[in-house]
């Protein structure tokens, strides 16, 4: 009986490093490690270029989760994940959704994280008097955020994410949506 379960152990362990051996992630960076132990800095610079990209497309994966549905009399298109890597923008992981209704108005909400933008937008999101600049100042949920002019919604999400929603459609529309973003997900990131 005890040999079973050490046996059936085993195997589990064994499953579960094979499980861990095929993660392209894991795999780009072991493949930097070996480099840099065998004096290949180029490579390993290489190889974890790779994983920061891999690493960034998982979190715009999990940005396109956290899209919201189509709000009643809407229709959602599928949400479009992508990462650019450090080179581009010092790197960003976004995702964005676009949202009709049956008059042709839209709505598009998108996430980004992973992006030196949003140091540099940061500051100017948390100081009330710059953000007012900007826009109307607003909550959603508990969230404070900007309203421009033109009804568009910007919030700035513990000092990580950028949610932005904007489009042709009213005001009402935008911050519906913008209401629907699951936040509390998205500051467990």
């Amino acid at each position: 009986m005890k040999t079973s379960r050490i046996l059936i152990a085993a195997l589990s362990l064994t499953a579960a490093v094979s499980a861990a051996a095929a993660d392209d992630i894991g795999d780009a960076i072991d493949a930097a490690r070996k480099s840099y132990q065998a004096g290949d800095l180029g490579h390993a610079k290489e190889s974890l270029d790779l994983a920061s990209q891999l690493i960034g497309q998982k979190n715009a994966e999990s940005f396109a989760a956290l899209l919201p549905p189509a709000l009643p009399g809407w229709t959602a298109e599928k949400a479009q994940a992508n990462a650019v890597g450090a080179a581009m923008f010092g790197g960003a992981s976004a995702a964005s959704r676009t949202y009709t209704n049956a008059k042709g108005d839209s709505v598009e909400v998108s996430i980004t994280g992973d992006s030196a933008m949003i140091m540099q937008f940061g500051p100017m999101l948390n100081n009330p008097a710059l953000a007012g600049a900007m826009g109307k100042l607003i909550r959603v949920g508990s969230q404070r955020a900007v309203q421009t002019n033109d009804g568009d919604v910007m919030m700035l999400i513990a000092n990580k994410f950028m949610v932005q929603v904007h489009g042709s459609a009213d005001a009402a529309a935008k911050l519906s949506y913008a209401q629907a973003v699951d936040v509390a997900k998205l500051v467990k990131m």
